[in-house]
């Protein structure tokens, strides 16, 4: 209950910043329009899939998640170098229970920013099925290894270090390594073998097999962005462990 208390708390401090929130839920909506512009114009005869709505919309869903890297990081660090994280750290919550309530927040601003993304795809032919609700519940789960992230760099950098890393940083490497950007199959090479290794391209496909209706392929695209989750979350939690410690990192 009290995790659920500090989930509701963090709640209110994200949207006590509403330009924040308007930018990370609206800041896909723009590029989607803008692609969209873009794919209408190049000529039919051209090869044009790479900003077609079916690989758009997947893409622009993975990337808005990246937002809650930054949300998630900001928050944390923010709290942590003030009283107000060391008052609680007397409480009976552990690590993994900050961690949560931290996390949960991000969560349903995941499922909010997801469900317009996709609802907004459709005005450009994306098919409002029931597969979109498969695509949110993915693209929820994807969000995990980027809310992960955020608080694991929350824990021990300063905000301003934290905007720099999970703002710039990660939103650039996302874009261009999961194919939102670029489209990996046409550079191919080494490129492709350097997306494959990591999440980001994994996240991207996962959401397109949901949205498609392609389930069986979901699982060997999630279970690689599940298991990068599964380990940036323990490193979250274990720093902030050492920090309620008092322990140095």
């Amino acid at each position: 209950m009290k995790m659920f208390i500090f989930a509701k708390r963090n709640t209110k401090e994200i949207l006590r910043d509403p330009m924040n929130l308007i930018f990370g839920l609206g800041f896909p909506l723009v590029l989607l329009v803008l692609l969209s512009v873009i794919n209408a114009a190049i000529p039919a005869e051209a090869e044009n899939t790479m900003f077609q709505i079916s690989n758009l919309a997947p893409g622009l869903a993975a990337f808005g998640s990246v937002f809650m890297a930054l949300f998630a990081g900001m928050l944390l660090s923010k709290d942590r170098t003030s009283s107000f994280l060391m008052r609680l750290f007397t409480s009976p919550m552990g690590a993994a229970d900050f961690i949560a309530g931290y996390s949960l927040p991000m969560l349903v601003l995941t499922v909010a920013q997801s469900a317009i993304t996709f609802l907004a795809a459709g005005a450009f032919g994306l098919p409002i099925n029931a597969n979109i609700l498969a695509g949110i519940a993915i693209t929820t789960l994807v969000s995990l290894q980027f809310i992960g992230t955020g608080l694991f760099f929350g824990s021990f950098l300063n905000d301003k270090a934290v905007g720099g890393v999970c703002g710039a940083l990660l939103t650039n490497v996302v874009g261009w390594l999961s194919g939102v950007f670029i489209p990996i199959d046409l550079i191919g090479g080494v490129f492709k073998k350097i997306t494959n290794l990591l999440p980001y391209y994994h996240s991207v496909e996962a959401i397109k097999a949901a949205l498609s209706g392609h389930f069986s392929d979901i699982f060997p695209h999630l279970a690689v962005v599940m298991g990068y989750t599964v380990l940036i979350l323990a490193l979250a939690i274990i720093v902030f462990h050492h920090n309620m410690n008092g322990e140095n990192v």
